[in-house]
């Protein structure tokens, strides 16, 4: 009777027991771990597409950018090279030298020839470079030059029409060179400088000082002159011709036999040392100069 009683109630109860639902922890854990896994997935799917599009891009870039430079190599291998340039060579004047208010300064730069000068030009100043020769075509187009400096060249020969167009010329140095005989001097010229160089006495022609009525200064030492230059303008107030060959003077070098009382009262100094003449034997040559010559007189 007992046995059917329990077994009545465990009929009764069995409805009424359920499974217990899983815990609210493990369903959270499993739920967030695969919010993070889908995340990843999608991070990772994200990256991988823009670094694999980014990298397609570069590769693309990569592939035409060395197509362009081997298209640019092989032009440049079937184009005709320069022809070779000395150094200098066409360079801007005023690249090469130093151009500042009309003066053009081309010191020690190594050119042999006088480069081309701006219009403006008054004053060029091409000291110690390696020019040799200076032709009319070098000063054709500059008309209101009026100062040239060559010292320190290696000018042996200057055409005669070289200064011809130079009618405001006022100072030419041409020092230190190897000229051997004067062009024809521009008529305004108030100094003119062509100490050490080579110059000869049959290299100066008979009148090429003589209409020269500015010129105040002349250098001449240094040379191989054999005699005083003929017909030296009245304007003449400095005369430098030491270190020369000359070995005679005349009473008409400097003063005039034929006028006792004419006075060379302009110039202040004459210098004829070391050349190999006694200016004591010559005393007539100097009586119309307030002041003696430099030089030896026994």
């Amino acid at each position: 009777m007992k046995t059917l009683q329990s077994t009545f109630l465990l009929l009764l109860l069995v409805p009424l027991i359920k499974p217990a639902p899983p815990t609210q922890h493990d369903s959270r854990m499993t739920y967030d771990y695969g919010t993070d896994s889908f995340e990843e997935a999608l991070f990772s799917q994200d990256f991988e597409d823009k670094y694999l599009d980014g990298k397609n891009i570069k590769e693309k870039e990569t592939m035409v950018i060395p197509k362009e430079k081997s298209l640019q190599l092989q032009r440049d291998e079937h184009a005709t090279p320069p022809p070779f340039k000395k150094e200098n060579d066409e360079m801007p004047t005023c690249l090469l030298c130093v151009c500042l208010s009309g003066s053009v300064y081309c010191e020690e730069v190594d050119i042999d020839a006088v480069p081309p000068l701006p219009k403006e030009s008054a004053y060029l100043y091409a000291r110690f470079n390696k020019i040799k020769k200076l032709t009319a075509k070098d000063f054709a187009e500059i008309p209101n030059l009026r100062r040239l400096d060559f010292t320190g060249n290696l000018i042996e020969d200057i055409e005669d029409g070289t200064f011809s167009k130079l009618s405001l010329l006022e100072e030419l140095t041409l020092a230190e060179n190897q000229l051997l005989k004067l062009p024809v001097l521009p008529p305004k010229l108030t100094l003119f400088n062509a100490k050490y160089n080579k110059i000869k006495s049959r290299g100066i022609k008979a009148n090429t000082f003589k209409k020269l009525n500015h010129l105040s200064f002349l250098y001449l030492d240094h040379n191989a002159l054999e005699s005083v230059p003929l017909n030296l303008p009245e304007s003449l107030r400095i005369i430098h011709l030491q270190f020369n060959n000359i070995t005679s003077i005349t009473d008409d070098t400097f003063c005039k036999a034929n006028d006792t009382r004419y006075i060379r009262d302009r110039i202040e100094e004459i210098r004829l040392e070391g050349n190999p003449i006694v200016l004591g034997k010559h005393p007539n040559s100097f009586i119309c100069l307030k002041r003696l010559p430099v030089g030896s007189y026994f």
